[in-house]
């Protein structure tokens, strides 16, 4: 691809080299058969690999450019179209008049907290869209955010480089590419998660910010891989308002960084110059007040429980029990107590009237202690002493009151393997005819997505099935599904993670292709 003029695949006409890099060329080219201006980027492989590995490669690199195209988003490079020229893998995207990041930071040097909450925003909410679509971006650096004239930023090579190995060891164990943005979890070798991509957002705008990610540069990759990996971060000096945001999404531990639909609208706090909600250690972030809340409160399975919003449950964690609040079990114990004295009040005017109406002591006494004569038992464990006199009875509300009742709240019943499959089923027979009913199978991470987002992606599905699994494993349900989009059919392996919320109905909270 090295002369302008080419035609590649029988419809892209490249006109101009507008980039070029250790993953390839990317083109500014015209679809001859659209009439319309695209991005043409060669992917190169890595080289040493065998033919097999070559291949796999190649086929692995043309379904992540699949996956990528499912995402419509206005702050994501749509990727329209994958073909082959001279066996290199080929992505045609939408085209942005634009610069990078990193250019502009290379430029201008350190930019305005304010201007890179602004991008933030803009990243935050394509990868929000990205993540609910199960769609990991997996290498997010200044290089991979364009910014337009207009002030638009738009994410691109959406899986694209990790999916050839750009941030990979490779057979000979040198280091392709920089792990400067990469989360401590990736560098200790897990597979890249929504997680990851919260805190490589973040590296990315404290380079911004500072002039460099949080754990600096090194020309030695293994050196800077191992401080990645301790997860040592700098408090930010230049960041201004905008460091509390930057350090609830550097934390070391994945868990605790917030989901990036949170961190979008913890961005946006920084923008509208309100107060920056933070989160307590092994805490999920609480969206502020005004923000707005799913419906269902649960906890991802083997995941911290999640702060609740005011006014809402106590979450319930899959596999263990519901810890009740003190204070709500305090007002339910005085309610309670409150009932059995009005009962004993109305046992004692009931014996004072009919003594009164001069009925017979000593069948009173012979009658049963009041306590004895009500249908419905006091709460337990309070006892009542045998009466014989008003005063008696009288002296017996206080045993009653002696220790407080347990609270009436229980935690609900722990969902079984076979439960969780069939909500699965239950959700991908729904879809994409029944979203309405499907949205009330989704947990909180996913439903804060919104559903608009959610019926659009839908939208763009004419089919899905089931072809193998589901299958329980340890909280998650592992399940294969063929999509069918624009005649087309496709193969996805998803990773489901499960939560129950206070009812003890199982939800799916997270999405993860793997």
């Amino acid at each position: 691809m090295s002369a302008e003029g080419r035609l590649i695949a029988d419809r892209y006409r490249l006109q101009q080299q507008i980039g070029s890099g250790a993953m390839g060329v990317v083109w500014r080219a015209v679809d001859e058969r659209l009439h319309r201006t695209v991005a043409v980027k060669q992917l190169l492989l890595q080289p040493g690999y065998t033919p097999e590995e070559t291949e796999e490669a190649r086929q692995r690199t043309l379904r992540e450019g699949r996956i990528a195209a499912r995402l419509q988003h206005q702050n994501a490079i749509v990727v329209f179209d994958t073909a082959e020229d001279e066996g290199h893998p080929v992505l045609v995207m939408e085209y942005l008049p634009s610069k990078s990041l990193a250019s502009v930071i290379s430029e201008q040097g350190l930019l305005n907290p304010m201007q890179v909450a602004q991008i933030g925003v803009q990243v935050a909410g394509a990868l929000a869209t990205a993540h609910m679509a199960g769609i990991v971006h997996r290498d997010l650096k200044p290089g991979n955010i364009l910014l337009g004239d207009d002030g638009t930023a738009k994410i691109t090579d959406f899986g694209i480089s990790r999916a050839i190995g750009d941030v990979a060891v490779t057979k000979s164990g040198i280091l392709a590419g920089t792990p400067a943005y990469l989360a401590p979890e990736v560098a200790l070798g897990r597979d890249p998660a929504p997680a990851s991509d919260v805190f490589s957002l973040g590296s990315t705008l404290y380079a911004a910010i500072e002039g460099e990610p949080p754990f600096g540069v090194d020309d030695n990759a293994i050196s800077l891989l191992h401080r990645v990996a301790r997860g040592e971060v700098e408090q930010p000096r230049q960041a201004g308002p905008m460091a509390p945001a930057l350090m609830q999404m550097l934390r070391a531990d994945p868990v605790e960084r917030p989901t990036m639909a949170q961190t979008r609208d913890l961005l946006q706090a920084v923008v509208d110059g309100r107060p920056i909600p933070t989160a307590s250690p092994n805490a999920r972030w609480q969206y502020p007040a005004a923000a707005q809340q799913p419906q269902q409160q649960a906890t991802r399975v083997g995941g911290p429980a999640a702060t609740p919003p005011p006014h809402a449950g106590p979450p319930t964690r899959v596999g263990t029990g519901s810890a009740a609040s003190g204070s709500r079990g305090s007002s339910r114990g005085k309610h309670i107590l409150l009932w059995a004295l009005a009962i004993i009040a109305a046992v004692l005017v009931g014996v004072l009237a009919a003594n009164a109406f001069g009925q017979d002591t000593s069948q009173s006494q012979q009658s049963p202690p009041p306590a004895q004569q009500q249908e419905r038992p006091a709460p337990p464990p309070a006892t009542t002493a045998p009466a014989t006199t008003s005063s008696a009875a009288t002296s017996s509300a206080a045993p009653t009151t002696s220790s407080a009742p347990p609270t009436s709240s229980a935690t609900p019943a722990q969902p079984s393997e076979q439960d969780l499959v069939a909500v699965v089923q239950q959700y991908y027979q729904l879809v994409p005819g029944d979203t309405d009913d499907a949205w009330q199978l989704l947990g909180p991470d996913l439903q804060a997505q919104g559903e608009d987002s959610y019926e659009q992606f839908w939208d763009s599905v004419d089919d899905v099935q089931i072809v193998d699994g589901p299958a329980a494993s340890g909280g998650n349900v592992v399940v294969t599904l063929q999509f069918t989009k624009d005649g087309q059919q496709s193969n996805e392996r998803h990773v489901l993670g499960m939560v129950v919320d206070e009812s003890g109905q199982p939800l799916i909270n997270t999405d993860q292709i793997g």
